[in-house]
């Protein structure tokens, strides 16, 4: 089973770019039929990837939900909204997803790995202490995931 792992998020703004740390973090414990895509705020590149062909994709990203910093979300994508629009950047992972599915190349099963952030609007290039805590356990999420039969 194919899977590719996305990434999004800035670097530039602190806990915006847990998904390309998580990235960088499963670059190290490569995994059979597991790709790793860094999208930061590219969305368009990974719909362009998945065209090659996947049979999962999990999307790694900061998720403003309401809860402590550093708690992360594992979540399964049932449905995907009708693009409108394309904008060549696409920067958030819900406008990829809606362009994937528009080309016909969205995998029939897709995960959100999300980390709550505590900051994501001042420039930083580091991440929070909660959510650099949060980086290992995401980690061990995806890897579980992309185990899945």
């Amino acid at each position: 089973m194919r899977t590719l792992v996305a990434g999004f998020g800035n670097e530039l703004r602190g806990d915006d770019g847990f998904g390309i740390a998580v990235c960088q973090r499963l670059k190290e414990k490569p995994c059979e039929g597991v790709e790793i895509l860094e999208v930061g705020t590219g969305g368009l590149q990974m719909a362009q990837v998945l065209i090659a062909g996947y049979d999962r994709l999990i999307v790694v990203d900061a998720i403003a939900r309401g809860g402590a910093a550093g708690q992360l979300y594992v979540l399964e994508v049932e449905g995907v909204e009708r693009a409108t629009e394309i904008d060549l950047h696409l920067a958030v992972p819900k406008a990829a997803l809606s362009v994937a599915q528009a080309l016909g190349v969205l995998p029939r099963q897709v995960f959100m790995v999300g980390c709550e952030p505590h900051e994501v609007d001042e420039l930083c290039l580091t991440l929070s202490p909660a959510v650099s805590a949060a980086l290992d356990r995401a980690v061990t999420q995806v890897i579980e995931l992309a185990r899945r039969p």
